[in-house]
């Protein structure tokens, strides 16, 4: 079942080429039936030209023997002037003929040896044009092969068909017939004459270079040619031997190595080994192009191999000609776009000197604050250069190709397809940075995520915590929560820091809020102006919750200054004799001791006793 299905499918295939290529095919048909129909019509004419010939002749001759009748005469005359008119007519269609055949005619060289010498068009008695080229050609090698040849042998000879060109009156080198004369349209004789010529200098030329006197010639060129190459290639070596050198004994002077904005790009070492290895290969491409350039000097001492010169040579001028004449077609719009990226560029410098004298604060504008300066030329630059690529991008060489344009969709479409979450950040950090929630060094909460803004661009966020944390948080994640800053308001209003202390109701609040107070002033980086102060947040079942709150303008320092302010807490509520502890706290302890620190008691401190009430 499987080999019926193959053949079943390939019987379909050759069923469709058939029926695809009949049109062609007929088309084909029909082109050679008209140029064989066209063909035979104007051998037929030349048939009859050649009887209308004879007939003439004949009657010429009658006419001059009836030169004594009248009326004679003027029958022969009227004769003559009909067969003249005929082929007046003949010879018009017959041009027809020669016209309709050109459009589709082929011309077959004539090459015995290396150069063509001519073409063949038309047909010779039964002898196709091909068929007479390869004749011809046969007959001209044959010439070049007898040891006897003598130029001034080949003759040329009319008849009524058209010139044959002989070769001492015998043997028919080639004809030219009246129908190749309509052709060309000139006289038989005229093109066997140029005919000849070729031929004769053909022969002569080729027999001239393949004598021995001139291989050895050859020859000798050649090994003028290989030691010339060799001569240079050695040049070419020591020269480059003694660059290499060169830089090798002052690389103390030229090889210091390559620094771009302080970012080192080779060390002295590296640019050394790659100077040298530059060097090296500009040596090796330097001797290819000399053998390349030696090789047509080469094939151009043999006839036989002369071709090959001509193609290594086109192999090199022709590319070199296509990019020269694209490089002199492309010069006036190479203008064009050197103006507009000129003044694209002054209209930048002009826009970053406004931006940086903004940034500086020497400009004012209004409700335009400083922190917008730098994002804004930003994005003035990227917009004018976009228009710049815009007005560019026409002139561009191949830009109107389907090529460069089918690569320009592609790579929009991967843009689109895989920047979508890149674009959302971009235009998330344009937004936020017109918002201004923050700025370089602000202590920010971001989330969860608490540290110091660090770097700000166009894609994310740096953050780096108290623990030297450095997190990366994406501009549309900033966007989208709940961003708190503690650095905004710091310097001017103060940040408040504010912690909670549980005491129990048996401790007087008054007292409790003194100690708080006292805490927040010995602590370091605390204001004392605004004070301090205390809130009671909540009045719990066993305690109270005091809040105190303290002013401070140093708001990346939160983490120290909590730690200080609970040490001090202990301390003060220690000195006021204020436990803190729960009341939740149940254990039961032994004589009654307190949990403050010996440290802060009486010397003559006792616990107090359990009181026991007996009845």
């Amino acid at each position: 079942m499987k080999y019926k299905r193959i053949l079943y499918t390939l019987t379909c295939c050759l069923c469709i080429s058939f029926v695809i290529a009949q049109p062609k095919q007929k088309q084909q048909n029909a082109d050679s039936l008209n140029t064989g129909i066209a063909e035979t019509e104007l051998l037929q004419h030349q048939q009859q030209n050649q009887i209308d010939s004879i007939v003439k002749l004949r009657l010429k001759k009658e006419l001059e023997a009836v030169s004594g009748n009248v009326q004679k005469t003027k029958e022969l005359e009227a004769k003559l002037k009909q067969i003249a008119v005929a082929d007046s007519l003949r010879k018009t269609e017959q041009l027809q003929k020669i016209e309709q055949l050109k459009k589709n005619a082929v011309g077959y060289p004539i090459v015995p040896f290396a150069d063509t010498l001519f073409y063949l068009y038309t047909k010779s008695g039964s002898f196709k044009p091909n068929e007479r080229a390869v004749n011809i050609g046969r007959r001209i090698n044959a010439l070049y092969d007898d040891n006897f040849f003598k130029p001034d042998s080949l003759t040329i000879s009319e008849n009524e068909s058209g010139t044959d060109i002989l070769y001492k009156n015998d043997l028919i080198i080639m004809s030219v017939t009246n129908i190749d004369a309509l052709w060309f349209k000139k006289g038989s004789k005229e093109i066997a004459q140029d005919y000849l010529k070729k031929i004769k200098n053909a022969i002569v030329t080729e027999k001239k270079e393949n004598s021995v006197s001139n291989w050895l010639k050859r020859i000798g060129l050649v090994a003028l040619i290989i030691f010339g190459v060799s001569l240079l290639i050695f040049g070419i070596n020591k020269l480059f031997k003694i660059t290499s050198n060169y830089l090798q004994a002052h690389r103390a002077k030229y090889l210091n190595g390559i620094t771009i904005k302080k970012f080192r790009l080779f060390t002295p070492e590296q640019h050394e080994k790659f100077m040298l290895r530059v060097n090296n290969i500009l040596r090796i491409a330097v001797i290819i192009i000399a053998l390349y350039l030696s090789l047509p000097l080469l094939f151009n001492v043999f006839p036989e191999t002369q071709e090959l010169t001509n193609t290594l040579l086109d192999w090199i001028l022709t590319p070199a000609k296509a990019i020269l004449n694209s490089i002199v077609n492309f010069l006036p719009n190479l203008f064009t776009i050197l103006v507009i990226y000129f003044f694209t560029s002054y209209l930048v410098k002009a826009v970053k000197y406004f931006a940086e004298e903004i940034g500086k604060g020497n400009m004012h504008l209004s409700g335009f604050h400083k922190e917008f300066a730098k994002p804004t030329f930003g994005i003035l630059r990227f917009i004018l250069y976009a228009f710049m690529m815009v007005l560019i991008f026409p002139y561009l060489p191949g830009s109107d190709s389907p090529a460069f344009q089918g690569v320009s969709v592609f790579l929009g479409v991967l843009l689109s397809l895989g920047s979508s979450s890149a674009i959302n950040n971009i235009i998330a950090g344009l937004v936020i940075t017109y918002m201004r929630p923050f700025k370089l060094g602000d202590r920010v909460k971001i989330g969860d995520t608490v540290g110091d803004v660090i770097e700000k661009t166009m894609l994310v966020i740096r953050i780096r915590t108290i623990k030297n944390e450095d997190i990366t948080v994406p501009n549309s994640t900033v966007l989208s929560s709940n961003t708190i800053n503690y650095s905004s308001n710091a310097n001017n209003l103060g940040l408040i820091l504010n912690t909670t202390v549980t005491i129990g109701y048996d401790v007087p609040w008054k007292n409790m809020q003194q100690a708080l107070i006292n805490a927040a002033l010995r602590t370091e980086l605390i204001l004392k102006d605004p004070a301090p102060f205390v809130l009671q947040t909540s009045l719990d079942d066993f305690y109270v919750s005091y809040q105190i709150n303290a002013y401070t303008r140093e708001a990346n320092k939160q983490a120290v200054i909590y730690s200080n302010l609970h040490q001090n807490i202990q301390d003060c509520c220690n000195e006021a004799g204020i436990e803190i502890m729960s009341p939740h706290y149940s254990t039961l302890r032994d004589g009654n001791a307190t949990t403050i620190p010996a440290d802060y008691l009486p010397k003559d401190y006792t616990a107090p006793p359990f009181k026991v009430k007996q009845e």
